[in-house]
């Protein structure tokens, strides 16, 4: 029933929405049914981020895939939690770490997310910046990727939605926008601080494209 749910949702009335109402380009995401898991990487402007990739993903896997997202703003509530759960597929995480209490702790989370078989979509910056301005990267990824080195991480460069729908912001305007993918790719280092630079030049080929 959630898978359905989530392809009648993203991949009809939120995919078509886009396209016609925002103008969003969007990269054949097809390859991702060679991959047996992944993590989806991609910067982050605009709430428009997480629908436009989920939007993106092929209708026999969207319901293996996890948003990553803070806890603290989709799940404030018990409401909100089940509604985030089940109509976004959403990890929800904490913001800060908790070594202490590993089920609370967001890297265990998103590492047991994938022991668990799913894959996930998470944004490295870590919350919404600027309209067409990047952040420096934040570790969770690399601690991720780290721990589980045989997972590839997919990096994605999403343009114009943080004009379409800019942080602050709940009106979605038109503007045109587009989403691309770089290709599925394994870290090669396990220190985190050569992850990040590895990420961040895939950004930049991606930006530059």
């Amino acid at each position: 029933m959630k898978k359905y749910t989530l392809w009648f949702i993203y991949g009809f009335l939120v995919k078509w929405f886009l396209k016609i109402f925002v103008g969003v380009k969007f990269a054949n995401a097809r390859f991702l049914l060679e991959e047996e898991q992944f993590i989806i990487v991609a910067n982050h402007n605009s709430h428009l981020d997480t629908m436009t990739l989920m939007a993106s993903l092929p209708p026999s896997i969207i319901h293996k895939v996890r948003p990553v997202a803070a806890a603290d703003h989709f799940g404030k509530s018990k409401f909100q939690e089940r509604f985030s759960n089940f109509f976004i597929n959403a990890l929800l995480i904490q913001r800060k770490r908790d070594k202490e209490h590993p089920e609370n702790d967001p890297i265990h989370k998103m590492i047991r997310a994938l022991d668990d078989s799913y894959s996930l979509i998470l944004f490295p910056e870590g919350t919404r910046g600027e309209p067409e301005k990047e952040q420096a990267l934040k570790p969770g990824i690399a601690l991720v990727l780290s721990q589980r080195p045989h997972i590839k991480y997919v990096p994605a460069y999403l343009k114009g939605m943080g004009k379409a729908m800019p942080k602050g912001d709940n009106l979605i305007v038109p503007f045109i926008s587009s989403l691309s993918f770089g290709r599925p790719t394994k870290i090669e280092s396990t220190d985190v601080a050569e992850i990040l630079k590895q990420i961040e030049a895939d950004f930049e080929k991606l930006k530059n494209a």
